[in-house]
């Protein structure tokens, strides 16, 4: 009977023995188990906490970079359209075309440029003749203009003159006289006549532009 009753106090206490050993590896377990969760948990929100973080900060850098290029993008564009405009404003303002100048001046520049015996001159005097006036005016014998002409003329006897009258077709008639009188006179009334009889009939071509305006630049008319 004695044998019975350690018996069993032996296996009650055996149970006990296994009771807590059991609860205690489950309570270890348990622990790792947390442990181990928070560990993780915590390493995949400083994970994601430093990802966002570097997203963001690529992201700014991109919006950055986007912003720096469109910036220098539409200043090179800005720039360049500012020069363009500039260098055009000022081709526009040092190129002179012959629609600047009046028909009267390009039909004068045109006429000496053609017939003109120096085309190396400072000054291109032009005088207006009325109809009526005498063609030589120091001889009492000489001939009426029949038509109103006009002189051209370089500064020196030995530049020349040219002495016309305009058809309005781009054609003139050339009289054939002198800017200065030399000779016994009176001539006779005749030789005026044959000089108004004569004249030529001149197509006058449009010529270079340039020259032309070089020459309406250094125009003096004179009525």
């Amino acid at each position: 009977m004695k044998k019975l009753t350690n018996f069993l106090y032996f296996t009650i206490a055996l149970f006990m023995l296994v009771g807590c050993v059991g609860n205690t590896n489950e309570e270890s377990t348990t622990d790792s188990s947390e442990n181990s969760s928070v560990s993780i948990e915590e390493d995949t929100t400083e994970t994601d906490e430093s990802t966002s973080t570097s997203e963001l900060e690529e992201s700014d850098n991109d919006d950055a970079n986007d912003n720096s290029t469109e910036e220098s993008v539409n200043s090179d564009s800005h720039s360049s359209t500012s020069e363009n405009s500039d260098s055009n404003v000022g081709d526009k303002e040092d190129k002179e075309t012959l629609s600047q100048f009046s028909s009267e001046q390009i039909e004068y520049a045109r006429v000496w440029l053609q017939l003109g015996p120096n085309q190396e001159i400072d000054e291109l005097n032009v005088r207006h003749i009325p109809a009526g006036q005498p063609i030589n005016p120091n001889d009492d014998t000489s001939a009426s203009y029949p038509e109103d002409v006009i002189q051209l003329a370089g500064p020196r006897l030995v530049d020349g003159s040219v002495t016309y009258s305009g058809n309005g077709d781009g054609t003139i008639n050339v009289y054939n006289v002198p800017l200065r009188w030399d000779g016994r006179y009176p001539a006779g009334e005749n030789f005026y006549t044959d000089i108004i009889e004569n004249t030529e009939r001149v197509y006058v071509e449009p010529g270079d532009d340039d020259e032309i305006i070089e020459l309406i630049e250094v125009l003096n008319v004179r009525y």
